[in-house]
């Protein structure tokens, strides 16, 4: 979704819309894969015939049920929202604890809370995090600073039982050693009865590695991270180019309604 599907003011290109309907109509599954929240990403796509790939893919969603469930220890979940509060004395930090029924944040001041709310439909503000009784998907953790220089090595200690993640510019997330967006995608693959040979895959961060790996029809974002276009084994547009619909109209052949040579 973010660096990917959205260009950089978060928008769906309106000939995503159509694109969508033509791929359903081949029996073509699509998933949004995301770190987003799965309500975030239910209320962006607005239908339930999509197979959800949220939290990282932590939570996946398919037919409005949940298909597979990858959370993190709620021990280790609280003692990660202790180390991000002491960390937040040298550093501008926010923690969302991200749970199966909610979302939950105990900062709640206006420039934290504008960062979460796009990516969290449900957001409850709560007075202690480590109080919260819920199925932790993930922990998130939020740096004004910049993720890779200061909440990721704050941060990576927990790498010997967690999964430790700069999935965004400022975002750091902590997961289930086994929770990835590659996990969630071979899931699906299952369930359908599919390969990799049968999928394609968008991803422009470190988040979207693995699910770029699970895809032998693995496509990079042209103004993705270095790291993910040298991983996969093509490029496509950048996301401001609406470049994951011109991709797939092209690769599968379809003539989407105002699609031109640039997707405007």
């Amino acid at each position: 979704m973010d660096g990917s599907l959205l260009d950089e003011a978060k928008r769906v290109h309106p000939t995503f819309w159509p694109l969508l309907d033509a791929l359903l109509g081949r029996g073509v599954t699509v998933c949004p894969a995301s770190g987003r929240q799965y309500a975030t990403l239910r209320r962006s796509m607005g239908r339930d015939d999509l197979v959800y790939l949220a939290e990282n893919g932590a939570y996946v969603v398919r037919d409005g049920a949940p298909l597979a469930v990858d959370g993190l220890d709620l021990d280790l979940a609280r003692d990660v929202v202790r180390r991000v509060r002491a960390a937040a004395a040298d550093l501008d930090l926010g923690v969302v604890l991200c749970g199966e029924r909610s979302a939950y944040v105990e900062r709640t001041d206006d420039a934290f809370l504008a960062q979460c709310e796009p990516y969290y439909a449900l957001l409850e503000r709560v007075d202690d995090l480590t109080a919260v009784d819920d199925t932790v998907l993930k922990v998130a953790v939020y740096d004004f600073g910049g993720a890779e220089a200061g909440a990721g090595p704050a941060l990576a200690s927990f790498g010997d039982v967690a999964r430790v993640l700069v999935s965004g510019e400022h975002w750091v997330d902590v997961m289930s050693p086994t929770a990835d967006k590659g996990t969630a995608l071979r899931a699906v693959q299952a369930a359908l009865g599919v390969g990799p040979e049968h999928t394609m895959a968008f991803g422009d961060y470190f988040n979207d590695v693995g699910m770029l790996a699970a895809s032998d029809w693995s496509f990079a974002m042209a103004n993705g991270h270095p790291d993910v276009r040298a991983g996969a084994r093509f490029v496509a547009p950048s996301n401001d180019e609406n470049g994951v619909v011109r991709t797939v109209a092209s690769v599968l052949r379809i003539d989407v309604p105002g699609l031109d040579a640039r997707g405007a």
